[in-house]
């Protein structure tokens, strides 16, 4: 994300709430951003930090600068992070001061200055290694993600069956490779299937972008209060110039809106 300044500092910062999301590692080369997981207030984030699996809206301030955002789905944290994800659920830390992220610390050596294509094109040869190496669940993980977009998927049952897990096996599973309860995560799921036709077309009303599995309007408004921490109405009234954007840009690279819809690799494609 490059954030142009005119000179006027606080004044020339973008302003937005993302979505809750897989794991992101962000590293700013200028400029220093500030964030805040669900009603916290933005502060101050490392040059480096990693913010795990959230539930909740992260609302940000990017001053004027260059940041880079890495998203990184289950099976990505999986193989680059020996913890279980659900120690960093709804967290933000700094990777230079975390332990178990310290291999990642060579991505601090990114420069401000360099073109866009040569920095992106370090990333990718700073991570290769680090992705190389299989995860030893890595066909369940694949498989649960798969069954997570698939719209049809409603109930935790469902869920296990579709994994042949007894419930107790699949809520530790979801926990260590996905951060959250399958119940929290299928919730999560048709929020945000909902909420991405709005991204796309803020033009629409809500009653006309909820997802099947929601019974009425109330249900999602509820759930937009607890995901979004305000309600549908609000949001829609705040200006979105990074998500809106980013919505319209995952739509076209990957086919899908936002970042918890994505297919994970190895998945059969539907286009």
């Amino acid at each position: 994300m490059n954030v142009g300044g005119s000179g006027r500092g606080q004044n020339s910062a973008v302003r937005d709430w993302l979505h809750p999301e897989w794991a992101n590692l962000r590293v700013s080369t200028s400029g220093q951003l500030m964030a805040g997981i669900g009603t916290e207030d933005p502060q101050p984030m490392p040059r480096m930090v990693m913010t795990g699996p959230t539930s909740r809206t992260i609302n940000f301030v990017a001053p004027p600068g260059r940041t880079w955002g890495i998203g990184i789905l289950p099976l990505g944290w999986a193989r680059l992070v020996d913890a279980a994800a659900n120690l960093y659920a709804d967290r933000s830390v700094d990777v230079e001061r975390d332990p178990a992220l310290a291999h990642l610390k060579p991505l601090g050596r990114l420069e401000d200055k360099a073109p866009l294509e040569e920095e992106r094109d370090r990333i990718f040869a700073m991570l290769k290694p680090l992705l190389a190496t299989p995860h030893k669940r890595e066909d369940d993980i694949v498989r649960a993600q798969q069954a997570l977009i698939d719209p049809a998927c409603a109930t935790v049952a469902q869920l296990a069956q579709s994994l042949s897990m007894t419930t107790r096996t699949l809520e530790r599973f979801s926990c260590e490779a996905f951060g959250f309860s399958p119940q929290l995560l299928l919730r999560r799921q048709r929020f945000l299937r909902s909420l991405a036709q709005f991204m796309l077309d803020p033009s629409m009303h809500w009653i006309e972008t909820l997802d099947p599995q929601y019974y009425d309007q109330s249900q999602f408004t509820r759930d937009f209060k607890r995901f979004m921490g305000m309600a549908p109405r609000e949001y829609a009234r705040l200006p979105h110039p990074v998500l809106g954007a980013a919505a319209h840009a995952r739509k076209e690279v990957v086919g899908e809106a936002v970042q918890v819809l994505h297919k994970p690799e190895g998945a059969p494609s539907t286009n």
